[in-house]
C-alpha cells in the first residue's frame, strides 16, 4: 500500500518554530486529502490541519494563525509549518494521507514524530 515517513519533530522553546514533513510512497494512483493530527499524553488524537487535493485547508481553532499546512503534489509530500509554538502544542504529531490505489481508496498513518515545546 502506502508508506508514510515523517520528519522534523524535536525540542523547541516557547515562541519557536518547527517544520514537519511527511513523504508518501507506494502504489499510489492519486493522493486525496492530507492532514496532520496530534496526540498529547492522556488525550485523544485530534485533527490539527488538513488540506484537500485542490488546496483547501482547515485548521483546529487553537492553531489558526500560527500553523500552516501545505503540500507538494509532485513529491507526494505534506508539510506543517508551526510558528509561535506553545507548551500546549507538545504532542506526538501524525500525518494522515487518503489515497486511491488499484483496489480503491484507503488511508495510512505516519509513525509519529514528537514535538516538545519547553523552556
Amino acid at each position: 500500500q502506502v508508506q508514510l515517513v515523517e520528519s522534523g519533530g524535536g525540542l523547541v522553546q516557547p515562541g519557536g518554530s518547527l517544520r514537519l514533513s511527511c513523504a508518501a510512497s507506494g502504489n499510489i494512483i492519486s493522493i486525496n486529502d492530507m492532514g496532520w493530527y496530534r496526540q498529547a499524553p492522556g488525550k485523544e488524537r485530534e485533527l490539527v490541519a488538513e488540506i484537500t487535493s485542490g488546496g483547501s485547508t482547515n485548521y483546529v481553532d487553537s492553531v489558526k494563525g500560527r500553523f500552516t499546512i501545505s503540500r507538494d503534489n509532485a513529491k507526494n509530500r505534506v508539510y506543517l509549518q508551526m510558528n509561535s509554538l506553545k507548551p500546549e502544542d507538545t504532542a506526538v504529531y501524525y500525518c494522515n494521507v487518503k489515497f486511491t490505489y488499484y483496489r480503491g481508496s484507503d488511508f495510512s498513518w505516519g509513525q509519529g514524530t514528537q514535538v516538545t515545546v519547553s523552556s
